[in-house]
């Protein structure tokens, strides 16, 4: 079974996490493994928790990297098949409450889901309209489509694709199901096309990426796990521990963004000559700006190109 997949901002990720050989690290979003593989080659005992919701990725991992998960009483990698909002319960449930020394985060969908016909993740294929990370949920594309009101339609449109015709898009997509469902990919294509006016098909890429890409947040609840995961991680992290989070969406790294910051910042009341240990920051930032993939990166990998790393250390 492959998962082939090229790691974005693979040494940075792993490089700023400053890995210790017998330290405990957790990859939240394990997919092909690519980051795993490096940082596993940096630990001569320590262990990798990865997380994924995806069984498909589970699978694969389970026989491509059978030599360390098999490592007699000491495996190397330990898989958990769950999404990374549920962190902490797993960490502990493992038996490491005591807590980490570093966490990464490669966020949203792997190549080989997009390249995957039947998930249904692509505009490129034609196939149920599914877009589940983890196939055992019930909401899926599908009910979106074919079941929330208009309004709610277009607003998941517009918030988190950011699509300028959500309105235009989910008036066309209620009249369309009301004569029959809309069961497939090519199907949902054809009506966003038929809602975009022609001059603004003509640039910008593919007129249903936006569209596409909110339906997947959507269904998978992806940016409210995010901040449950990033929180829980924080305060797994053990002093010293390094969080690194990759982001491609812009509300994504806001919200990235924005609970390094409340971690990292304190206000402290005027004529406090010290600041008492309840008020001290729990975080400092590694990097203020975010790293970007470097021009060879750029020019080998497409996916790198909306790509922000942020990492940051727990004092």
């Amino acid at each position: 079974m492959e998962f082939k997949h090229t790691s974005v901002l693979l040494h940075e990720t792993i490089d700023n996490l400053k890995p210790k050989n017998d330290g405990l690290y957790v990859d939240a979003t394990f997919g092909g493994g690519g980051h795993a593989r490096y940082l596993l080659s940096k630990l001569q005992s320590g262990t990798l928790i990865g997380f994924d919701q995806d069984e498909y990725a589970i699978q694969a991992a389970e026989l491509n990297f059978a030599d360390l998960l098999q490592n007699g009483s000491n495996p190397r990698l330990k898989l958990v098949h769950d999404n990374f909002s549920h962190l902490k319960e797993n960490l502990v449930e493992l038996g490491y409450s005591d807590g980490i020394d570093g966490i990464y985060y490669d966020l949203g969908v792997s190549s080989p889901q997009f390249d995957q016909a039947d998930r249904g993740f692509s505009y490129r294929f034609d196939a149920r309209l599914d877009m589940r990370m983890d196939q055992s949920q019930e909401l899926d594309a599908y009910k979106i489509v074919n079941t929330y009101d208009q309004k709610e339609i277009a607003k998941i449109l517009f918030k988190f694709g950011d699509e300028k015709f959500s309105r235009q898009i989910a008036r066309k997509i209620v009249e369309a199901r009301s004569h029959q469902p809309i069961e497939t990919t090519f199907q949902l294509v054809d009506i966003i096309k038929d809602a975009i006016p022609a001059y603004a098909r003509r640039t910008g890429g593919h007129p249903a990426k936006k569209s596409f890409q909110a339906l997947r947040v959507a269904v998978n609840h992806e940016l409210e796990v995010l901040q449950t995961s990033l929180e829980e991680a924080i305060e797994m992290l053990k002093p010293g521990g390094r969080i690194s989070v990759i982001t491609f969406q812009s509300d994504e790294d806001k919200i990235v963004k924005r609970i390094f910051k409340k971690y990292s910042e304190v206000e402290v009341p005027r004529g406090m000559p010290v600041i008492p240990e309840n008020l001290k920051p729990t975080l400092k930032l590694v990097n203020r700006k975010p790293i970007i993939a470097s021009t060879e990166e750029l020019e080998n990998n497409n996916r790198s190109h909306s790509a922000k790393l942020r990492v940051a250390e727990k004092i």
